[in-house]
């Protein structure tokens, strides 16, 4: 555990629920207003939030999910794709009986979250997108390229994956799928063809992007998002990589908390817009 983390909780509950033919695993630590929190690829709740849950648990009711072929939850027979893990924390929120949410998605996690927010926009109350892109030139080039990936201080290093696959075997029902998941998993980022700018223009959900300084995600692209996303902030985390952002807890919870509960005085970024409208 890094500095500046806190040590994890435990949950006040935890289970599956039966959605689109997944047992999807999911925690839910605290009690208030509810926050799902969606994980990084390849990683489970514990190694992508294990630092800060414990803060955001403390006002929040903190719903944890792991998706379709992570940590707990095991592999079927479909595609990890965006549509369907977004598609896959919906029927968890009726699940749960959850109408509306405020969610804090990374990287995979932030995509996905992107996603549910612009299909089922009327699920989302405030939006916390970390180390997430919208197009595929959003990411460096050495990350998408194998062969500039050698000796890229951006990459994660052998030590993160171990730490990856330890985590995955400790909890995952197929302990062994961990190399062939990864495998299958690489298409939903690699192949990732992104959204319109229009898309992202016409979000209502009040947004805040996180990035590291040494980031995956492309500084410009972060500020293009925020430029483009009506009434976002944007926080550029310093001496931060992509695999270390989730756990910059003393940079992270203050920014998140103070995102997810505004001034009772501040006025909204945008009209909601009627049915008509669309």
């Amino acid at each position: 555990m890094t500095e500046g983390q806190e040590s994890a909780t435990y949950p006040s509950s935890a289970g599956y629920a039966r959605v689109n033919g997944l047992d999807l695993y999911y925690e839910v630590h605290g009690t208030g207003q509810p926050l799902v929190l969606l994980h990084g690829g390849l990683l489970t709740i514990d190694l992508t939030f294990g630092g800060i849950l414990p803060a955001l648990a403390a006002t929040r009711q903190v719903v944890a999910v792991e998706l379709q072929g992570h940590g707990h939850t095991g592999d079927i027979d479909r595609d990890p794709t965006l549509a369907y893990l977004a598609d896959d924390v919906v029927g968890l929120l009726d699940h749960l009986g959850i109408d509306r949410a405020d969610f804090f998605g990374f990287s995979l996690g932030g995509l996905t979250a992107l996603q549910l927010a612009l299909t089922c926009p009327a699920r989302v109350n405030r939006l916390v997108l970390a180390s997430t892109h919208y197009r595929p030139d959003g990411y460096h080039p050495d990350i998408l390229g194998p062969r500039a990936q050698s000796g890229s201080r951006r990459m994660p290093t052998e030590s993160d994956f171990q730490e990856m696959y330890e985590a995955y075997a400790k909890v995952a029902p197929d302990p062994g799928r961990f190399e062939a998941f990864a495998e299958k998993l690489q298409p939903t980022v690699h192949a990732f063809e992104g959204w319109p700018a229009r898309d992202l223009a016409g979000l209502e959900a009040p947004v805040l992007l996180l990035v590291g300084d040494t980031d995956f995600v492309r500084l410009e692209h972060a500020v293009e998002m925020h430029e483009l996303i009506p009434g976002s902030q944007l926080g550029v985390l310093p001496g931060t990589t992509h695999s270390n952002l989730p756990r910059r807890a003393d940079l992270v919870v203050p920014m998140v908390r103070a995102f997810l509960t505004p001034p009772a005085d501040a006025s909204p970024t945008r009209t909601a817009e009627g049915p008509g409208d669309r």
